[in-house]
């Protein structure tokens, strides 16, 4: 970890909010075991982002495997949750995470909140790399939750692959 990404992490808030992101990168599985253990995260939720479906069946219709995360903000902030997210991400990788390949396993950051857009475009603008990085900031038009047996799957089921390396996967964990 940087140290400016440590700073982020270290960084106060105060008024707390209920608020909702939603992040895409790569597997699902991994992304939901590691955000679910991240300060301030009230509540995680595998799904499917920005696909013309509203059911989990059927050919794959555009969507990003995505965790629906639920965040007190007055104890994590959008930069926080974003210097989290690039601990686990190769954000230069364009549709695939580890052995994960394809569009569905492309990075991403999704809400219905302008500001939380914003907020995370400006986390990447401040980046030295910014312009080689691949992870798309974009509005939420849909949302799916995944079926049942991809929630919490590697909580369950922890020899199952994960392309996020163990030792990173728990980093949070208290």
């Amino acid at each position: 970890m940087t140290a400016e990404q440590q700073q982020i992490l270290d960084k106060p808030r105060q008024k707390a909010t209920l608020e909702t992101l939603y992040i895409a990168g790569g597997c699902l599985w991994g992304v939901q075991e590691f955000v679910r253990h991240l300060p301030g995260v009230v509540a995680t939720e595998a799904g499917r982002a920005n696909g013309s479906s509203k059911t989990t069946q059927g050919p794959y219709d555009g969507y990003a495997e995505c965790v629906k995360v639920d965040f007190d903000n007055g104890c994590s902030s959008i930069d926080q949750l974003m210097a989290c997210f690039f601990e686990i991400i190769d954000p230069y990788s364009l549709n695939q995470q580890g052995e994960d390949v394809g569009k569905k396993y492309r990075t991403g950051v999704y809400s219905e909140q302008a500001a939380h857009l914003q907020a995370a475009q400006q986390y990447i603008q401040r980046r030295a790399d910014f312009d080689d990085i691949v992870v798309e900031i974009l509005p939420l038009n849909n949302y799916v939750k995944s079926d049942e047996e991809h929630q919490y799957r590697l909580s369950r089921s922890p020899s199952d692959y994960c392309h996020i390396p163990k030792a990173l996967l728990h980093k949070y964990k208290s």
